[in-house]
């Protein structure tokens, strides 16, 4: 059973570190705002999940798991609220491409806030 857990583990790791590359290589890689701030959020949060889940797999005897754990939860929670402030600040300083919004629902805000 623990050579199972073991490669379980294992591959949970391995996949929430290739996750983890890609977020870093998107932050380099893109060039607008509002797309660094895509891939700093969704790839990065689940790959550090990933790997937490595998540390936790590797290591679930030991009391510090909930601290693993708490990690997890912490990072689930404040990161969407953190992209989302990001992404509303670039917006206001307009630091994002000029490309027609398909719903853009900062707009009238944004006139209403200038005038």
């Amino acid at each position: 059973m623990s050579t199972v857990l073991d490669w379980v583990s294992g591959t949970l790791i391995i996949l929430g570190a290739i996750l983890a590359l890609t977020a870093a290589i998107g932050i380099v890689r893109f060039t607008d705002t509002l797309l660094r701030m895509h891939a700093a959020t969704k790839p990065q949060v689940i790959g550090l999940n990933l790997v937490l889940a595998g540390t936790c797999l590797r290591v679930y005897d030991d009391p510090n798991v909930w601290m693993l754990v708490l990690v997890g939860l912490f990072t689930l929670l404040t990161a969407p609220v953190i992209a989302h402030l990001i992404g509303r600040t670039a917006y206001r300083e307009q630091r994002h491409r000029k490309i027609p919004l398909a719903v853009n629902e900062l707009g009238d805000k944004m006139d209403d806030e200038q005038q």
